[in-house]
């Protein structure tokens, strides 16, 4: 009999718990799995927290984790990870837009072979003004992580227990779980679920959500590419535009010889591109020193912690 532990990060969510509670129990308990439900109260302003103290006075199940105050979505989602048993994890918000019907549908497809299942949320009932954006939002993700998946942001995601344990969140990282379990070699797939309207409270997201998801976009990329060789990426840059910098220095040299000994050439003197070769070639040997302390600070400070797979 297989364990399912549901992380639920809460942030405000005082009104919505109880029934969240009870809908997690009706899906779940006719099935034969057994599960217990972790609530992250991140930091609350109301009495979320006093809540989900009561909810797990009434059932064993239920876990109270909370925050002193508010660290934000994926810390949350850490601090779940971190303490859950099951070997299935289902991630998913407290707000009642999420169906707890679709948990066993999400574990179904895990069944068959995929690590990672992330909710597509394909018709949504949000404003047009939270919709457009979020699908340029995705569109860029999905094309930039090679990752075919329509809804990064869906806070209704399955897990094998292998992925939480091996993916380490920070910052507002939550929505980049599928680019940084493909980082670490898992698989991942989507699935259609339903999204129901808000019931209780407000969005806790505005528009400033989009233009911080790009930055911390970029911040996945590199990293998963770069963390282990920093050299590859300054270095390059720096060897680039070393090697600009150093032509126009060359060229310009050559044309001050032709001038001092043939008449035939250019002084350097009061020349613009004189500055913009010497700037070029300071800027790349500085972009190739960073390269090297970035090397030196990841020998000293990370060893390599690959996923192991073993034979039971």
């Amino acid at each position: 009999m297989s364990l399912i532990s549901l992380i639920i990060p809460v942030f405000n969510e005082e009104e919505s718990l109880p029934e969240l509670f009870t809908r997690v129990k009706e899906a779940l308990e006719p099935s034969a799995h057994e599960f217990e439900i972790l609530f992250i109260d991140d930091g609350s302003h109301d009495d979320s927290f006093q809540c989900m103290q009561e909810l797990s006075k009434l059932d064993s199940r239920v876990k109270a984790v909370g925050f002193q105050r508010n660290y934000g979505k994926a810390t949350a989602l850490n601090a779940g990870f971190q303490r859950c048993k099951g070997d299935y994890v289902i991630t998913m918000d407290a707000d009642l837009q999420d169906d707890p019907l679709e948990v066993l549908d999400l574990i179904a497809v895990l069944d068959t072979g995929w690590d990672m299942v992330s909710g597509w949320k394909k018709v949504r009932h949000d404003p047009i003004s939270k919709r457009w954006p979020s699908k340029l939002y995705n569109l860029t993700v999905s094309k930039l992580s090679g990752i075919a998946i329509h809804d990064f942001n869906c806070g209704l995601k399955a897990y094998k227990r292998k992925v939480v344990k091996n993916v380490e969140l920070y910052g507002e990282m939550h929505r980049y779980i599928p680019v940084l379990a493909k980082q670490k070699g898992f698989s991942c797939t989507e699935k259609v679920v339903q999204h129901h309207a808000r019931k209780y409270g407000q969005s806790k997201y505005g528009i400033k959500r989009l233009f911080t998801g790009y930055l911390d976009l970029f911040t996945v990329l590199f990293l998963g590419k770069y963390m282990r060789k920093p050299m590859h990426f300054f270095g390059l840059a720096g060897m680039v535009l070393l090697l600009i910098g150093a032509g126009i220095l060359t060229f310009l040299s050559v044309e001050w010889m032709r001038q001092y000994f043939f008449g035939t050439g250019q002084w350097i003197s009061n020349r613009p591109i004189f500055y913009i070769g010497i700037l070029l070639s300071i800027i790349g040997g500085q972009f190739i020193s960073m390269g090297l302390l970035g090397e030196l600070i990841t020998s000293s400070l990370h060893k390599e912690n690959p996923v192991i797979r073993e034979n039971n």
